[in-house]
C-alpha cells in the first residue's frame, strides 16, 4: 500500500492525538494542528521525517488557507483530511447565549467546512482522496443540556451526508466517525459550561452535567482501539458513511432508530393523508 499524507486538525490530546500516533506507527506521513506555539515546536522536533504541524486555529481562515497550500508545495498531497478540531458546549438550550452558540457552531461547523471546500479541489483533480469527519453520537440523537453542542454536530452530519454522495462519483470517501465516550481529556479540556443556571432545568439539562462531571476518567472507549477502528474502516474497499464507535454509541443509535421507527407506526396513517385526492 502506498504511503499516504494524513492532514490532522487538533492532535493534542484524545482520539485526535491517538489517531495521529497511530498514523506515524503505521508508516504514513501526518501532518497535525495544534493551538499552541510550544506544542508544535515540540512535536516537530520528535518527529522529524515522519510528521509536521503547524499552529493553527482553525476559526483563522486566512491561516487555515496558507497552511494547506503551504501542506500541498512543501509536502505533498493530502490523502486523508481529518476534521477533528472542536469542542462542546453544557447548558440548557435557554442557558445558552446566541454569541456562544455562534461560538460553537463556528468551530464545529462553519471551521470544518471551510476546510473540506479548500481541501477538495485538491482531491477532485487527483480524482481520489478521503475526508473523515469527527462528528458524534451526540450528532445522532440529542441530550438535554447538550443541545447545541447536538446543533453543531447534527449540522455536521448534514452536510457530510449529503457531501458523500456528491464526491463519490470522483472517486473521494467521506465516512463520518461518531464516538461515544471516550477516555480522553475532552470532558476536562474540550467543555465549556454556560455560565447562566436555570432551576427549572436541574432535573434535565442540570443531571446531565453531573453525569458528564462524574464520567470523567471512567469513559468505556479505549482511544488507541477507536483510532485503529478510524483507520481499519477508511482503508476498507468500502467505507462506511457512519462508523459508531463505542458500546454506548452503538446503543444512542439504536435507540434514536427505535425511536423513529415508533413516530412513523404511530403517525403513519396521519402522515399519509396529507396528499391531494
Amino acid at each position: 500500500m502506498m504511503k499516504k499524507n494524513w492532514f490532522i486538525t487538533g492532535i493534542s490530546s484524545g482520539l485526535g492525538k491517538a489517531l495521529a500516533d497511530a498514523v506515524i506507527a503505521k508508516g504514513d506521513f501526518l501532518i497535525g494542528s495544534f493551538r499552541k506555539d510550544e506544542q508544535t515546536k515540540l512535536f516537530n522536533d520528535q518527529h522529524q521525517g515522519k510528521a509536521f504541524a503547524y499552529t493553527l486555529d482553525v476559526r483563522d481562515y486566512k491561516k487555515v488557507e496558507k497552511v494547506i497550500r503551504d501542506i500541498e508545495s512543501r509536502i505533498g498531497q493530502i490523502d486523508v483530511l481529518v476534521n477533528n478540531a472542536g469542542y462542546g458546549i453544557l447548558g440548557a438550550i435557554e442557558e445558552v447565549s446566541l454569541d456562544e452558540v455562534r461560538e460553537q457552531m463556528e468551530t464545529n461547523f462553519f471551521a470544518t467546512l471551510n476546510i473540506t471546500q479548500l481541501v477538495l479541489p485538491l482531491m477532485r483533480k487527483r480524482k481520489s482522496g478521503s475526508i473523515i469527519q469527527m462528528s458524534s453520537g451526540s450528532g445522532i440523537k440529542s441530550t438535554p443540556g447538550f443541545g447545541i453542542y447536538n446543533a453543531s454536530k447534527f449540522a455536521l452530519e448534514g452536510y457530510s451526508e449529503a457531501l458523500a454522495a456528491e464526491v463519490k462519483p470522483l472517486g473521494i470517501n467521506v465516512m463520518l466517525v461518531e464516538p461515544g465516550p471516550f477516555r480522553t481529556e475532552f470532558l476536562a479540556g474540550s467543555i465549556y459550561v454556560a455560565p447562566k443556571s436555570i432551576s427549572d432545568y436541574e432535573a434535565t439539562a442540570g443531571q446531565f452535567k453531573r453525569i458528564m462531571a462524574d464520567r470523567n476518567g471512567q469513559q468505556d472507549g479505549d482511544p488507541v482501539k477507536g483510532a485503529r477502528a478510524i483507520i481499519q474502516a477508511i482503508e476498507s474497499p468500502k467505507p462506511p458513511l457512519r462508523l459508531v464507535l463505542g458500546k454506548l454509541a452503538i446503543g444512542t443509535v439504536q435507540a434514536k432508530i427505535e425511536s423513529l421507527q415508533e413516530d412513523l407506526r404511530n403517525w403513519n396513517e396521519v402522515g399519509m393523508a396529507t396528499s391531494f385526492e
